[in-house]
């Protein structure tokens, strides 16, 4: 699994035009499932995006990470981050998982998510979202378990 993790001072989801998520300071994941992907893909991301130190300490060093500052967390399905870019100048989505297959451990992660931190949201599956938030630093990471 592909989970691009950007430190967010605020962030959103919007779905026709409705609010559907929004979190303040913390993490917006964007995450990817790719065909080979299983359940232990989906704990093993959550444990660093939840672990992972990328919030300033005392002397500014990242040192903290999101369960240390009680931030908020919200999670984005996003197939195209599997996209084939090796050639041409359109993306290919054959190393995306099927979509049941994604939807499936979308929700997985979503679920261990909200059993193990308190401030989760989450976009919507299949869904043409509308993606807000204010980078903070800025820091965006690409993680894959």
């Amino acid at each position: 699994m592909i989970g691009l993790l950007q430190r967010v001072s605020g962030a959103q989801v919007r779905i026709g035009g409705v609010l559907t998520a929004s979190i303040g300071r913390g993490l917006l994941v964007l995450i990817g499932v790719r065909p080979a992907d299983g359940d232990e893909d989906a704990g093993a991301l959550l444990h660093r995006l939840l672990h992972y130190r990328v919030f300033a300490d005392a002397t500014g060093r990242m040192n903290l990470s999101l369960m240390d500052v009680h931030g908020d967390l919200l999670l984005v399905p996003q197939f195209t981050l599997a996209a084939d870019t090796n050639k041409g100048l359109r993306p290919g989505f054959s190393h995306a998982a099927p979509p049941d297959h994604g939807r499936r451990l979308f929700d997985l992660i979503v679920a261990l998510a909200r059993a193990s931190h308190t401030s989760v949201e989450c976009g919507e599956f299949g869904a043409d979202m509308q993606v807000s938030l204010t980078n903070d630093g800025p820091v965006t990471i690409w993680l894959e378990s």
